[in-house]
């Protein structure tokens, strides 16, 4: 079983939580939003997905999921982060980025061990280089993490082989470390990313 924290219960990242709590992992979903993760511990979904509320109620039950709005609490003891905010497209049509980055920073902020982050959101190829600096920049001091990339995204419970796939989740890793870690998540060894080392 694996600690992981999930940021963003939209739809991505709700289905994404509750479909890595059904493997049998320990997830914490976090969201800035407080009224919808009092209404997730309520039981009351923010998006309609057949089976979801299910699987949800299911895995909060056996203690496999649960909600919060502190980054603190949603990455203590966590082995990978998920982003999984939106990216509404901006005025010029392109996606805006400000949430990625407010996920980014604060993971930086109050990660406490090392850390596979990996991006769900919408983002332009080669954003993992531009979230890895954010990362470094913001860290109180410098804590090994890694972004893997070659990510896609499980939008339905129907698609769930999207997490059970490793090529689907995490596809490429660099350091044998990192790529047995990332492989634990997975029935089958990951393939090689974007990874940085404290100094």
């Amino acid at each position: 079983m694996k600690q992981i924290c999930v940021v963003g219960v939209g739809y991505v990242g709700l289905v994404t939580a509750a479909c890595f709590a059904d493997l049998g992992n320990r997830v914490v979903a976090l969201d800035v939003d407080e009224k919808r993760v009092e209404n997730l511990k309520k039981g009351i979904m923010p998006i309609y997905e057949p089976g979801l509320e299910e699987l949800v109620k299911r895995n909060v039950k056996a203690g496999r999921l649960s909600f919060t709005t502190s980054y603190a609490e949603a990455l203590k003891g966590a082995e990978f982060a998920f982003i999984a905010v939106g990216t509404p497209s901006g005025v010029d049509g392109n996606a805006d980025l400000q949430y990625v980055d407010s996920a980014a920073r604060s993971i930086a902020q109050n990660m406490t061990a090392p850390l596979i982050i990996i991006n769900k959101s919408t983002v332009p190829i080669g954003a993992g280089d531009w979230v890895a600096d954010i990362v470094k920049g913001a860290q109180p001091k410098p804590m090994d993490f890694a972004i893997p990339w070659g990510v896609s995204e499980a939008t339905s419970i129907s698609t769930r082989s999207a997490i059970s796939n490793p090529s689907a989740s995490i596809a490429r890793t660099v350091r044998p470390s990192v790529r047995d870690t990332s492989s634990s998540l997975h029935p089958r060894p990951c393939s090689d990313s974007s990874t940085a080392k404290a100094a």
